[in-house]
């Protein structure tokens, strides 16, 4: 009998506060619920189209330094036995002339 009562008195409390809380969560529920579905979709559009025009950016970001490269004497189609060494003349090559063509800045 007093496990009965111990266990009784134990589980009060937690039934309480399952049931003080239990509002507090519908009503967050129905507030998700308030926000219409088009708002969403919306939203997802948007977050594609950003994705979508972050990558193209990169792309083109990526093909004008390859396109930079091939000027200063890159071949990615041609004999790779000299691979790391071409491609690294390249890069000083066009690292030279992006430092010409750079202003000099004013103390």
């Amino acid at each position: 009998m007093k496990t009965k009562k111990l266990w009784i008195s134990l589980c009060i409390p937690c039934l309480a506060a399952g049931i003080a809380l239990t509002p507090t969560a519908r009503a967050q529920s129905t507030a998700e619920q308030a926000v219409p579905a088009s708002h969403s979709a919306t939203s997802k559009e948007e977050a594609k189209a950003q994705r979508k025009a972050e990558r193209k950016a990169h792309r083109a970001k990526k093909n004008a330094e390859l396109k930079d490269l091939e000027k200063h004497g890159y071949s990615p189609a041609g004999n790779q036995t000299q691979y790391p060494q071409n491609l690294q003349n390249a890069q000083q090559k066009s690292e030279a002339q992006q430092k010409m063509n750079k202003p000099a800045s004013a103390p």
